[in-house]
């Protein structure tokens, strides 16, 4: 069985027991979340598609942990004024384990 759902503008496609990184949130490590938001149902039944949300299903997922993505570089150049600048960035995720998908 698998599921998209959409959380923080981005869908996502999961089964139960994956693990996938979502927008940051301030929520403790082993706490359960849980998405409402799901626009699609699969399984052996078939696919269940929602308009645009399918009714009652929802994905609940454990908190394993926070942890940065690899650092990007943004880089400013401004030709013949001899001025360059570059700063570094690295976004913070929150790191979920699929428990369950209820349709």
């Amino acid at each position: 069985m698998y599921a998209i759902f959409t959380d923080g503008g981005r869908q996502y496609r999961v089964e139960p027991g994956m693990e996938l990184d979502v927008d940051y949130r301030e929520i403790a490590e082993g706490e359960t979340l849980t998405f409402d938001k799901v626009l699609a149902v699969g399984g052996d039944d078939g696919l269940k598609l929602g308009a645009p949300t399918v009714d009652g299903a929802k994905v609940t997922a454990s908190v394993l942990g926070t942890h940065k993505d690899k650092k990007i570089y943004v880089q400013k150049f401004r030709r013949r004024k001899n001025s360059r600048r570059r700063t570094g960035h690295r976004q913070v995720h929150t790191r979920i384990k699929v428990e369950e998908i209820s349709a």
